[in-house]
Parts: structure tokens; sequence; C-alpha cells
């Protein structure tokens, strides 16, 4: 099985890096990741200029373009037979209403689109607290071996969201569960004739039972997205 990966926070991200440790033997890693990070940007597509690819490695490439030009071009160009993509592990939440403007999430909502399955990995980020990349990657392997197991349902993805804890925390259990459908928090400092956004992510609504919930609770959370 050949296995593409991807994410917004650009090549060499360490949650990229965790993300190809968690998938090592579960079949052919290749990497296609942009230049740099693209944090937000959502499903843009470059198709005004060309796009550069520039191979780093063996089978490592990066993209001057988004996650989903990433995608594009891997599925066109580089590795027309991959099987799965993986993108991520973005470093911070994408939970609720951060799937749509996710570049993480994008990317494998572009594959979809393609007739290929994909999970979104994304880590939720608490005040204070560093990422643990290591034990990042050992909690989503068991859920990568879990998930390429499972019948897949065209048109869908898998949303994961890994939780911020201490480091002497144990493994967090894992909820399979909703998508949050509650806006973020809808709120302004407003500055002369300027408007800048000041909502806080950490305190925005969770309905109970949902990703938010879940993971702000200290909890894996595992969503099935349907696209159409």
């Amino acid at each position: 099985m050949r296995i593409l990966l991807t994410n917004d926070d650009g090549f060499g991200a360490p949650g990229l890096e965790a993300l190809y440790s968690a998938a090592e033997g579960l079949g052919e890693r290749v990497i296609v990741a942009p230049d740099s990070a693209l944090s937000g940007c959502s499903h843009q597509v470059t198709t005004e200029r060309p796009l550069r690819l520039t191979q780093r490695a063996e089978s490592k490439f990066s993209i001057d373009g988004t996650p989903a030009d990433c995608v594009r071009v891997a599925l066109h160009r580089v590795d027309p037979d991959v099987a799965w993509v993986l993108s991520g592990i973005n470093a911070g939440g994408n939970l609720g209403a951060d799937v749509y403007h996710s570049g993480t999430v994008a990317a494998a909502r572009e594959a979809v689109l393609h007739g290929k399955p994909a999970i979104a990995v994304s880590h939720y980020k608490k005040r204070g607290l560093e990422f643990d990349w290591v034990r990042s990657a050992a909690w989503v392997r068991p859920l990568l071996l879990e998930i390429l197991l499972k019948p897949w349902t065209e048109g869908t993805l898998w949303n994961i969201n890994l939780p911020h804890l201490e480091a002497q925390a144990e493994r967090p259990e894992v909820i399979w569960c909703p998508l949050d459908p509650s806006p973020l928090p809808l709120s302004f400092r407003g500055e002369s004739e300027t408007f800048h956004y000041n909502g806080n992510y950490h305190e925005r609504q969770r309905r109970p039972g949902t990703d938010v919930d879940v993971c702000m609770a200290g909890r894996i959370s595992v969503t099935e997205m349907k696209l159409f």
C-alpha cells in the first residue's frame, strides 16, 4: 500500500515528521508538503501561476503551493497510485467550525474528491504546554491501524484531534464523535476604522459529546465527516 503524507505547517514541520513516524510499516510513504507554513489557508488552489515541485530526499517533496495543491500535484504526477492520504499532524486543533478554514483538513478533503480515502490529524494546543511529538505519534499509530482497516465510505474523511495533556498523563481515551456545529466566538476589537479579531478559541462553545467538547476535555476525538 502506498500512502501520501502532507500538511499545512510546511515541509519539515515536527508534526509531519510525527505522522510519518506513526505510519511506519503501514505502506510505502511519500511526502508532498508545502514549502512554507500555510495554516488557515482553507481549500485554496493555485491556477494562475506555475507550481514548483522540489525533491528534498527520496520520496520526499515540497511544493510552493497550498496543501490542496500538494495533493493535486501528487495524485497527478508524483504518485497517482496512493491508496490513502494522511494530513497533519497540525500544531493546533481543527475542531468543529475549524474544518472549514483548515488547510490540514482541506488536503484530506481534496483527496476524497479524487476518490482517495483520507485522514486529517491535528493536535489541540493548550497554553503553557509544549508539544510532545513522540507521544503524539504513539497516540496516532493505533488509530491509523484501525481506520485503514475499516471499509471506506466514498465521500467521507476522518478527522482526528489529539488533546494537550501534562507530561505525566496516561494515554487518553478515544471517543468517536460528531463534529460540533457551533461557530467560533464572534468578537472584534475596534481600532479606528479597523477591526481586530480577539475571540478566545479556548472558551468557544462546546456542545456535549461533540469533537470540541471531547478534545478540550482531554480525550482524543475521531470524527467521520461527509463531504456529500
